[in-house]
């Protein structure tokens, strides 16, 4: 037997290269899983067929809990409560809007302008530019005609010229009744600055 060369004896005491190889996972572990899963199931159906998910069950709040107020203790319509709830969201907590995509209420010479203007536009909201200290927005604003009756719309208007550094007068339910009468047969949006000038 030939002897081996001194060279290759270090490649002989090498371990073999290592290599992956299939190991399926153990049936064990998928029948757990499989039994967790159907027992999760069988619970849901179980409790929801005879434990009905009644409100009690809960927070103990209902429907209700979660409507805002739009009257004070004393009866009074509260404006800021119809703000919070109808215009907070685009106009903001300090009315100064989001630049460029809704207008401020503070300062707007929109909002401290004639009482007239700023009724129309609550009552049948604005599609189109309007521009508010100086700069356009481009935007629709939705209409409140239906929404909200005409000592509400008062009330979140008083709000809103006396609040973010307005100084305007209030607003009164009967002004707001007039001009929800002379513009009942409007079926849309107003065209912002292009129909809304003349009532700035």
């Amino acid at each position: 037997m030939p002897e081996t060369p001194e060279e290759h004896v270090p490649q002989k005491r090498e371990m073999p290269e290592p290599f992956e190889s299939y190991r399926p996972m153990p049936w064990i572990v998928i029948i757990l899983v499989a039994g967790i899963f159907l027992w999760a199931v069988s619970y849901i159906i179980y409790n929801r067929q005879f434990l009905p998910l009644a409100p009690e069950l809960g927070d103990h709040r209902i429907a209700a809990d979660f409507a805002v107020a739009t009257t004070s203790t004393t009866g009074a319509v509260d404006g800021a409560q119809i703000y919070t709830a109808n215009c907070l969201a685009c106009h903001q907590a300090s009315g100064a809007g989001l630049p460029g995509v809704f207008p401020p209420l503070a300062g707007s010479e929109w909002v401290q302008g004639t009482p007239k203007g700023v009724i129309q536009i609550v009552l049948h909201g604005i599609s189109g530019k309007l521009t508010v200290h100086g700069s356009v927005y481009n935007g629709q604003m939705p209409t409140f005609k239906d929404k909200l009756n005409d000592a509400q719309i008062a009330a979140v208007l008083s709000h809103i010229r006396s609040s973010f550094g307005n100084k305007a007068d209030k607003v009164d339910a009967a002004l707001v009744k007039t001009e929800r009468e002379a513009t009942k047969s409007r079926d849309k949006p107003w065209n912002g600055d292009a129909e809304l000038a003349s009532l700035k």
